[in-house]
């Protein structure tokens, strides 16, 4: 088998964010990156990135293009990552305040629960991928108030959980694709979808 036929197919939903971050990212973490505007386009894909953005104008640009119902029924069957507003989307109760999700991490979100865009900030974590301490770049970043039990802790802030996975599913409240020197993040869900059971990659 070639190496490019072991490389899955993960799709960025590119409806808001920097989607074309996540897409280097990915295809520099073993990946071959698809972008994803309609329905359709969720078919022969392994696992989607849903990215950063604004939560309640992505909610309406799906709702409108009628991708909210098929990607729900996506991302409970296949992995999927939430960065940001994506964490939002995918998590079963969103407050700060109340909105409709995807509902399939069994996560508590708050909304801009550290400010707006002037109060952004970098820090640097303690995490448990190896490879030391992960940058972590904060953007008008919700915060996870409470997760499952079924829920692994990766990474922390402030003693809040900043990297979250669950099965098939992972969840970040801040921006790994807007640091091009450390692509463990993504390296660890590529790995996770090449892992993961029953999932029958496409040769790109």
């Amino acid at each position: 088998m070639s190496a490019e036929s072991e490389r899955p197919r993960i799709g960025v939903l590119a409806i808001q964010g920097d989607y074309a971050a996540h897409a280097d990212a990915l295809a520099q973490s073993g990946a071959t990156p698809v972008e994803v505007r309609k329905p359709e386009e969720l078919e022969d894909l392994d696992a989607l990135i849903i990215p950063g953005g604004e939560s309640t104008t992505m909610l309406k640009f799906l709702e409108r293009g009628k991708l909210f119902d098929e990607l729900r029924s996506f991302c409970q069957s296949h992995p999927v990552f939430g960065t940001c507003a994506g964490a939002i989307l995918l998590a079963r109760e969103v407050r700060n305040p109340p909105q409709a999700s995807l509902g399939v991490l069994d996560a508590v979100i708050e909304r801009n629960a550290y400010g707006r865009q002037i109060d952004s900030s970098i820090l640097f974590s303690d995490t448990r991928l190896p490879g030391g301490k992960l940058e972590m770049v904060f953007i008008r970043a919700p915060r996870i108030i409470e997760t499952g039990p079924e829920v692994e802790v990766l990474a922390h802030r402030d003693g809040r959980p900043t990297l979250i996975r669950q099965g098939k599913v992972m969840a970040a409240t801040f921006h790994p694709e807007l640091t091009p020197d450390d692509r463990r993040v993504h390296q660890a869900f590529v790995d996770l979808v090449k892992s993961t059971p029953s999932i029958t990659r496409k040769v790109s």
